[in-house]
């Protein structure tokens, strides 16, 4: 699948090769580097996936993003050399998609902007499917968690959460089977479809960030279970209000 890519990198010799891995690939490239320039490009409405550099002139990439998602939805790859949880947790809460850490493979920078860009494929002029009012999903609850496919809300201990849409998708996959235990493999499928260059890194950043939104004390987990050597699993225990 071609695409239109805009790659927002300040050092020439990085931006050189993201796009001569992106041409391989078969992708129309177009490279910038600063923020202001990356979000002109965004907007400009051509694009299918911006590759996006933290660590820029003008705007850096969290600015980009930040304003990006008040407007667009267009799938965003952050590019990062901050390795802090707290750096990357931040980059996922404003919106983007996917990360990377720097340094990086090319080849596997170009298998996640693949599966961003497929997953962002949307058929044009096409018109929606008939709303079946009467098989509208239940809301899901697991412990003191409610997951509402129909609203696409979530609360927690009785208070509206607020999630990036692969967060919603993690929850609604282990609020749907509360207890059972849901291997990296299995919920990567659910994120982000069959891709063997895709990380179990990506799952354990997605359920950080909801640690810090859902769980009274994010160190300490009751709601969102590690289970040691397989994966995660959500509480089945009622919650109890005290």
């Amino acid at each position: 699948m071609c695409a239109h890519v805009v790659v927002a990198e300040d050092d020439p010799k990085q931006a050189d090769l993201i796009r001569r891995y992106l041409e391989r690939e078969g992708h129309h490239v177009v490279v910038v580097h600063d923020g202001r320039a990356a979000l002109r490009e965004a907007r400009l409405g051509q694009a299918q996936l911006l590759v996006l550099d933290v660590m820029m002139p003008e705007l850096d990439g969290l600015d980009v993003c930040r304003a990006l998602r008040a407007e667009s939805a267009l799938p965003v790859l952050m590019l990062t050399a901050r390795t802090a949880e707290d750096d990357l947790l931040l980059g996922l809460d404003l919106g983007a998609d996917d990360y990377l850490t720097k340094p990086y493979s090319p080849r596997e920078l170009v298998a996640r902007a693949r599966a961003l860009i497929r997953r962002g494929a949307q058929p044009r002029n096409a018109a929606p499917p008939p709303v079946a009012l009467s098989a509208a999903p239940p809301a899901l609850s697991a412990g003191p968690l409610t997951v509402d496919p129909l609203r696409h809300e979530v609360t927690a201990h009785g208070r509206p959460v607020s999630c990036t849409p692969a967060e919603f998708r993690l929850l609604e996959v282990l609020a749907a089977q509360p207890g059972r235990v849901f291997t990296r493999a299995q919920l990567l499928q659910h994120l982000h479809g069959i891709d063997r260059y895709t990380t179990a890194r990506t799952v354990d950043t997605h359920v950080m960030n909801l640690r810090r939104k859902i769980e009274p004390h994010p160190r300490r987990p009751t709601v969102l279970l590690t289970v040691y050597g397989i994966g995660y699993k959500l509480t089945e225990v009622p919650h109890v209000a005290p």
